[in-house]
């Protein structure tokens, strides 16, 4: 079942009555109630919103990831559930000794996808791609030569325009890119947990300040999806310099978006699940292949 995400931008108390979230506005004008276990996501963006331990404990035992915003509405931090997975234990171990070559050779695999990906939305932008189609085909172990870079610089000059730089802080739509980076981190990071893995240990983001490097790897051949969605948003506001309400709530559909994943359509959230399953089977020895989406 898809599950829900859900976007707080306004004081609100959130509790928990008979397994269901209530959401009761301050004015208490306006009282929702929706059931837990239909929820995958929330993200509060409000300083004055409050919320129960109950309502945190069932949550979390429903595996819902609970984003925090901070004080310019950007998405900083998140609840995981860190008990989540029967194998937790053997697949901590499984990726914690993993192998140099295993983990060059799921990483050559992560940025071919992402490669076919980018290709095939410049291709459904109306522009050419031969290059990042080659660049796809010659990625070698651990991407030595990287191709992701060069496919990056092609397929950025080509989708927005030569002037163009991606930039945390750059001109727009960087700002649309940057939130749905940030949503899709914390999806993918959700989704590791939820398959028992680690996201502080990459197989190539080795950064010790990062606590989510597996995630930030795993997000790669997804961020096409991200481009997408942020482009669309964007022509409906091109002369909005940051985000509004009407804008976040557009990206956060990214998470029930359809993407195709071994020739059937689901949903991403749904996609990242099987994706991060599959990781944890070439880990544990079972297969070889991460099963990543087909932008299509």
């Amino acid at each position: 079942m898809l599950k829900r995400t859900l976007f707080f931008s306004s004081p609100y108390y959130l509790s928990l009555k008979d397994c269901q979230l209530v959401a009761q506005s301050k004015d208490q004008l306006t009282n929702k109630t929706i059931p837990v276990e239909d929820i995958g996501f929330i993200v509060l963006d409000h300083p004055q919103i409050s919320f129960s331990m109950k309502l945190v404990e069932q949550l979390n035992a429903n595996k819902v990831a609970l984003v925090f915003c901070d004080s310019k509405h950007m998405p900083s931090s998140m609840l995981l559930n860190l008990e989540s997975h029967s194998l937790q234990s053997e697949l901590f171990r499984a990726q914690i000794s993993a192998s140099e070559p295993l983990k060059k050779n799921l990483w050559k695999q992560t940025i071919e996808a992402k490669i076919r990906n980018q290709a095939a939305h410049l291709e459904k932008q109306g522009h050419k791609a031969h290059e990042l189609r080659a660049y796809a085909k010659s990625v070698k172990s651990g991407d030595l030569e990287n191709r992701e870079g060069l496919a990056a610089r092609i397929y950025w000059s080509r989708l927005i325009g030569q002037g163009f730089f991606r930039d945390r802080y750059g001109d727009p739509p960087n700002h649309l890119l940057n939130y749905g980076y940030i949503l899709l981190r914390s999806a993918v990071a959700r989704a590791l947990v939820g398959s028992g893995l680690l996201p502080t240990l990459g197989i190539h983001h080795h950064n010790k300040y990062n606590a989510f490097c597996l995630a930030d790897d795993i997000m790669e051949p997804y961020r096409p999806f991200v481009d997408q969605l942020a482009l669309a948003v964007y022509g409906d506001y091109p002369d909005e310099l940051f985000l509004n309400k009407e804008m976040k709530a557009r990206m956060l559909s990214l998470m029930a978006g359809d993407v195709w994943l071994d020739g059937t359509k689901r949903p991403l959230m749904v996609a990242l699940s099987q994706t991060t399953a599959s990781l944890g089977r070439c880990f544990n020895g079972e297969n070889r292949k991460v099963v990543y989406p087909q932008f299509e």
